[in-house]
């Protein structure tokens, strides 16, 4: 569970923070219904309260920036005109300064105390991290945004480099827990966990996560001490490991974070810690497995400002939103998403969901887990231990009177059999399945028991996913390709006359990779008569593929194509993700 002095932290900043929207409104600058629009804006996409307000252009800057001084009787500065020396603003690495968005301006040497100009001084948890971090006392200056930004450009070019670095310095720092055996002395564990170092590498491992834009990271127990991996665009990368002596203690750390039994450590375990790291929510689900040499922690971060659910967005091919549109018209039916883990599945559902989501329409969710809060949504948290389970969930559901259900995941028959009878009864229906394109989710269904005739009566569609690498559009080059790689495309240079190919050279701004960022390709199977009756008659996935190409379905690699004449991706990416069908 989170510490004591965590949730102190937490409820002043909540406070601090609800008490200034009344500041706000005792200045007659905003009324108590502009404060409330205001705080649902925040709970769907984060980020300041002042800068909500003044985008909704009902207060401005300075309004703010002085209701804030005032209130929190601190001093309001201007960091423009200043030359920092370089000695402070040494004191915090560029990562950090970067990340939290402050910039130290002076030092008390004799009292070891830091002013540093802040944009959000009501970010009391920001401020509780950099004392830890830094070994400074902190007295915090009000600085307007726009300001703190230019100084952060002006002082810190460099983002990335201070992260390791400081990693770096903790290789002799820390204990280590007490073994003997497979004994491990828990109330040591617990105190070690606890100490400044662990504390330290664990936030730092953290941001640099953020920072690298990891949509996963790894913690994993060898015979030799632990490594650490992030899976960055879909791909591993090997990052700092931390000192073997500090692996239990921050594995410990991370499961009393995420609210886990610290002295279970046979058993698998989930949690979720919640972190708010430069006014961005930050989600990380957490999943522990016991291994040969010790557990093995995988973190998922879900940071919801970075993701887009917005279907203009995320359908890079105007026929593909095209068609995406005209489904989300559907009075009912099912409606299915289905690739591997990690596809993106998820967040295509939300972006449709998303564009139902107004008030004349009810969207009830289960999931397990809620991965996106989205107001205006009815969201349900599976939880099978208690028995609360999608099935259950589902029968529930249709009696809380929805216009459109999302299903997190068709598991088994009988959550097909119920998604089935809801999709009859008028209702439209979301859901996902794993399988590797969409004519192969025919045959699933109906290895779950699902009758041939129900799926033909309900699907309207089934959208299959991957996710390609985005060529770096900072170093990106016209290049000639290789004979051997068309080969792995079946192309011949006929087929590729008048088109151009592009790729990654490698520069800073992706880390000499070429690939900056991901984008999804889609394979769209319309149901239509002859789809149905071919269902139907039991006909084979591959007789299906043939007619569902005949009626226009373009495949993941016909996407996957089509991206790279775009000159998005490459061809690397796309013989990764796709086969030839």
């Amino acid at each position: 569970m989170p510490t004591l002095e965590k949730i102190k932290t937490d409820l002043k900043s909540e406070a601090k923070r609800r008490l200034f929207g009344q500041v706000l409104m005792d200045r007659g600058l905003v009324t108590n219904e502009q404060i409330q629009e205001a705080l649902v804006i925040q709970k769907q996409k984060g980020g300041l309260m002042g800068d909500i307000l003044v985008n909704l252009r009902y207060v401005t800057d300075e309004q703010i920036c002085q209701a804030l001084g005032d209130y929190l009787g601190l001093e309001i500065v201007n960091i423009d005109n200043m030359d920092v020396p370089s000695i402070v603003i040494d004191i915090i690495p560029p990562a950090i300064a970067q990340l939290y968005r402050v910039v130290p301006i002076s030092i008390k040497e004799d009292s070891l105390t830091v002013t540093v100009a802040m944009a959000d001084a009501l970010d009391f948890g920001a401020l509780d991290d950099l004392r830890l971090m830094l070994k400074y006392s902190l007295k915090p200056v009000l600085c307007h945004k726009d300001t703190v930004n230019r100084a952060l450009e002006k002082y810190y070019p460099k983002k990335h480099e201070s992260i390791e670095q400081l990693l770096l310095e903790f290789t002799d720092e820390g204990g280590a827990a007490t073994t003997k055996g497979d004994y491990i002395d828990i109330e040591e564990l617990k105190k070690i966990a606890d100490t400044a170092p662990v504390k330290k590498w664990v936030g730092l491992m953290f941001m640099d996560a953020i920072l690298d834009k990891a949509s996963d990271i790894h913690f994993e127990a060898f015979e030799s001490g632990f490594k650490i991996r992030y899976r960055v665009d879909g791909i591993l990368y090997e990052k700092i490991a931390p000192p073997k002596q500090l692996g239990i203690p921050i594995v410990s750390r991370i499961k009393v974070m995420a609210g886990m039994d610290i002295s279970e450590r046979r058993m698998p375990q989930d949690g979720r810690i919640q972190l708010n790291v430069g006014g961005t929510p930050i989600d990380l689900r957490v999943s522990t497995l016991p291994t040969k040499f010790g557990e093995s922690v995988v973190m998922r971060l879900l940071n919801k400002s970075a993701v887009s659910l917005n279907l203009e967005t995320l359908f890079a091919r105007p026929e593909d939103l095209k068609l995406m549109l005209q489904l989300l018209n559907k009075p009912n039916g099912i409606i299915l998403v289905t690739g591997p883990t990690g596809s993106g599945k998820t967040t295509t559902l939300y972006a449709a969901l998303n564009r139902l989501n107004d008030a004349y329409t009810k969207i009830i969710t289960t999931e397990d887990p809620v991965e996106y809060d989205v107001e205006g949504l009815i969201q349900v948290q599976i939880n099978s231990s208690l028995g609360v389970t999608f099935a259950q969930c589902l029968r529930a559901i249709l009696r809380q009177d929805p216009d459109v259900i999302l299903v997190g995941e068709i598991r088994d028959e009988e959550t097909a059999r119920i998604a089935i009878q809801a999709a009859l009864t008028g209702h439209l229906v979301f859901s996902t399945l794993h399988t590797n394109d969409s004519p192969t989710t025919v045959t699933r269904l109906i290895d779950m028991g699902v009758k041939p005739y129900l799926i033909s009566a309900t699907v309207e569609a089934v959208i299959s996913q991957r996710l390609v690498r985005k060529i770096c559009e900072f170093c990106k080059e016209e290049y000639v390709p290789t004979h051997e790689s068309l080969m792995e495309l079946e192309l011949t240079k006929d087929e590729i006359q008048g088109k151009k190919f592009y790729q990654g050279k490698g520069c800073n701004r992706c880390r000499n990779i070429g690939y900056k960022g991901r984008m999804g390709i889609f394979e769209m199977m319309v149901m239509n008569e002859e789809l149905r009756r071919l269902v139907i008659e039991g006909a084979s996935t591959n007789t299906i593929r043939i007619a569902a190409k005949k009626a226009g379905m373009n495949t993941l690699r016909d996407g996957g194509l089509s991206a790279i004449y775009h000159g998005l991706t490459t061809i690397h990416e796309v013989v990764r993700e796709t086969i030839l069908a």
